[in-house]
This record gives structure tokens, sequence and C-alpha cells, in this order.
């Protein structure tokens, strides 16, 4: 699922008061792992369907020359099955971290303690659909 003017916040009861980068010891790091580093690094970069793919086949570690030989192979394989929102990736719901898809669908992260988060959070001009991350626990 996909979203256009839309802002996620941080879930209800996420642990985190200030946007923590997610790390991890493995080798082949875990999804929200890989998603922090390519919204960082590229904000309004990837709509929800190119973050998707670009987390699969790094996840996979598929190969370079790999992805560009097997591109449509792969995303449809990958789009054959449902996956979730980003309301329940582990940003919002664990490390404080806010998502927002501009017009265009594309995403850009923003920690809970930035300018940014507070302007999409609560003001009117910002022009948003706000949602809720995902609680962590069920209550």
């Amino acid at each position: 699922m996909s979203y256009a003017d839309t802002f996620i916040r941080v879930s209800e009861d996420c642990p985190s008061e200030t946007g923590i980068v997610p790390v991890s010891g493995r080798t082949l790091p875990p999804a929200h792992v890989i998603q922090y580093h390519l919204l960082a690094e590229s904000p309004y970069r990837y709509t929800h369907e190119e973050l998707l793919y670009e987390v699969h086949v790094r996840h996979k570690a598929i190969p370079e020359e790999e992805r560009e030989t097997r591109r449509e192979e792969l995303y449809t394989e990958l789009f054959s099955k449902k996956h979730p929102c980003l309301r329940a990736s582990m940003l919002p719901k664990k490390f404080g971290w806010g998502l927002h898809y501009n017009a265009e669908g594309k995403i850009a992260l923003y920690a809970r303690e930035s300018p940014e988060y507070d302007y999409y959070t609560s003001s009117d001009e910002a022009g948003v659909k706000l949602l809720n991350a995902m609680r962590n626990k069920r209550g």
C-alpha cells in the first residue's frame, strides 16, 4: 500500500522519545536497518514499492548484475504476495521515526524530535493525512 500527502506518526507505545539510528551486528541487516539507510541517505527518492524492492534485493544480497538482468522477474516475484505498509515498520514503532509521503508518494524520514516532525503532526498548513504507526503491543 502506498500513500500520498500522508504522515505516519510514531506509534503511541514507541519506547523512544527521539529518533534512534537502528544498528545490527548481522552480516545481512534486518529490513528496518536497510529501510533507515535508504531513506536517510535519499529522502523522497523512493515510493513504497520501490523501497520494498530495494530492501528485498539488499536483504537477500542479490548481486547488482543479477538485479539488472532479472529486475522484472524479481519485481514480479516480490509483489506476487502482499506486504505490510510502513505503519508496521520498526522505524516508527520502536526507533522514533516518522515517515512523510509527498504528493508523488515518495518517502522521507523525520526524527520524532525534529521541527519537520512537529510541523507535519501539528500544523494544519502541512495539508497531510495523519496516521499512527501500529502499536507494539495489543492494548
